[in-house]
């Protein structure tokens, strides 16, 4: 009688484990910061954007793609290789100095500058380099 109970409940317990699988592989979690679209394996791509927060889904069927929204630091930098005419260096000389890299339109504009005035600079490292 006691192998009877013990076996009855160790099938329900069986049970419970596999339905808390299902259930486990049905959620997944959106973290702060991020938001998640959902490929359907039938239809594809779904068009709503998933907040933060725990969301279920269909097993098997489906999967979260998690994007970070957070904002991003982008570097950006240019380089410009350039060498001064050696027939103009004694003009160079005269007219800007020895330092005459020093005086070059980037070095004319701050960081923050550089990135909001964008077309500006660029407009200017081309006149430059023109003259």
């Amino acid at each position: 009688m006691a192998a009877k109970v013990f076996e009855s409940i160790g099938k329900f317990g069986l049970a419970l484990a596999d339905a808390g699988g299902v259930v486990n592989s049905a959620l997944y979690n959106v973290d702060a910061g991020h938001r998640a679209v959902i490929f359907d394996q039938f239809h594809g791509v779904q068009d709503i954007v998933v907040g933060e927060g725990t969301h279920f889904l269909i097993p098997w069927v489906q999967k979260p793609i998690i994007f970070a929204v957070l904002d991003h630091i982008v570097n950006i930098t240019r380089h410009i290789l350039f060498q001064p005419i050696a027939s103009q260096l004694p003009h160079i000389f005269t007219s800007i100095g020895e330092d005459y890299d020093e005086h070059s339109v980037v070095a004319r504009f701050d960081a923050g500058e550089l990135i909001t005035q964008r077309e500006l600079v660029s407009r200017q490292v081309s006149d430059d380099l023109t003259e």
